[in-house]
């Protein structure tokens, strides 16, 4: 049975589950408050619903916390791209309780990151790590949480259409600083993802052979695959090795920074060498839509293209492979080849039996719209 009771002017309350005595204040002089409360809590002891008052004192740095290590201890490759999520949800969340954290609050957070100038596509990113806070939380063993807030998703129109011609990427590579060059050499190259390409050892690299081996543990479709060398990129890897081999023979890292240490994050580089380059607004993925586009306008076959990229679906595949306005100039001119090797084909026929199918074939239509036409 429980009890109220007064500390000085605010009422508190006493009740129990499983013969464990609980004292929870009102924070508040009102009497009725007390029993209210009382009630509640009783109610959800009954209901096995009481969690502990722990719950209600759960900030979202805690849950922010457990999402970060849950990610480390699982070794997700995807950490930056959560640390970079928390770091925008803590301007706004950081000290807030998480049964403060509503459905409200959370559109709140993102009309503010709208006016901010995100992109749906990154404030969804930043909607994910939140769900995903709660859900661990949920799954705790005593739970951190009762309740997880629904939490929206936007609709994404974001989707990229950025490629880079040959020019671009020198002009880019050449705005570079010495160490991020060799960088975008296999990115354009190759097709390969940044995070690929960055965690790159040499224990992967056969330069004898050509070839680059990716891992099932280090693509994000978690399917091996294996990239061949040739030419400019042949040329730039020897050159790193000797690089390496020379200034910091422990490291491990194929590309490596000014110190020998693997290269975490160089957006402020990237974005002046692209001021500089002319070519603003660009990301580095686009280096993948660009080899993929490269591959196919080589005259790979779709199938192999697609090993070389990863690509698991035709679906995706074919949204990287893009078309642009010069692609569009050579079909047309490749269907007025097409129809004229077809007006020769008939005056072919023409100058060896004698009859004018030309005017057959151009007056047959006419006639058809002529017998189908109504007339009044």
């Amino acid at each position: 049975m429980g009890s109220i009771f007064q500390r000085g002017n605010i009422w508190w309350i006493k009740f129990y589950r499983s013969g464990k005595p609980y004292r929870e204040s009102t924070h508040s002089d009102n009497e009725n408050a007390a029993k209210r409360l009382l009630k509640l809590r009783e109610g959800q002891v009954i209901d096995h619903r009481f969690y502990g008052l722990k719950v209600e004192r759960v900030r979202f740095d805690e849950l922010a916390k457990d999402v970060l290590d849950d990610y480390r201890v699982n070794g997700k490759r995807s950490l930056p791209r959560a640390e970079r999520s928390y770091k925008h949800l803590k301007t706004f969340f950081e000290g807030m309780k998480a049964i403060d954290i509503t459905t409200d609050k959370v559109r709140a957070y993102i009309l503010q990151r709208q006016e901010e100038g995100a992109e749906n596509g990154s404030i969804n990113r930043e909607m994910a790590f939140l769900k995903r806070a709660f859900n661990l939380a949920k799954q705790m063993t005593p739970p951190k949480v009762i309740h997880i807030p629904y939490i929206p998703k936007l609709e994404e129109n974001n989707i990229r259409q950025g490629y880079f011609e040959h020019q671009e990427y020198l002009a880019l590579r050449k705005a570079l600083p010495s160490y991020l060059k060799p960088v975008i050499t296999m990115a354009y190259h190759s097709g390969m993802r940044r995070e690929e390409i960055l965690g790159l050892t040499w224990a992967q690299v056969d330069l004898i052979e050509g070839k680059i081996t990716l891992r099932s543990q280090d693509t994000k479709n978690k399917e091996s695959r294996a990239i061949f060398m040739e030419g400019e990129l042949l040329e730039i890897m020897i050159l790193q090795k000797s690089l390496r081999d020379d200034k910091f023979p422990k490291s491990p890292w194929v590309f490596f920074g000014e110190s020998g240490e693997r290269i975490i994050d160089f957006r402020g580089s990237w974005a002046t060498a692209c001021r500089e380059a002319g070519i603003e607004g660009r990301l580095f993925h686009d280096f993948r839509r660009t080899a993929v586009r490269n591959m196919v306008r080589a005259g790979v076959p779709e199938k192999v293209a697609m090993m070389v990229s990863g690509h698991k679906t035709r679906s995706t595949f074919e949204r990287y492979n893009i078309t642009n306005e010069e692609d569009l100039k050579q079909a047309s001119k490749k269907l007025v080849v097409y129809h004229q090797e077809k007006v020769d084909q008939i005056q072919n026929v023409e100058e060896t039996h004698g009859h004018n199918l030309g005017t057959v074939w151009v007056q047959e239509p006419k006639n058809q719209l002529e017998d189908n036409h109504v007339i009044h």
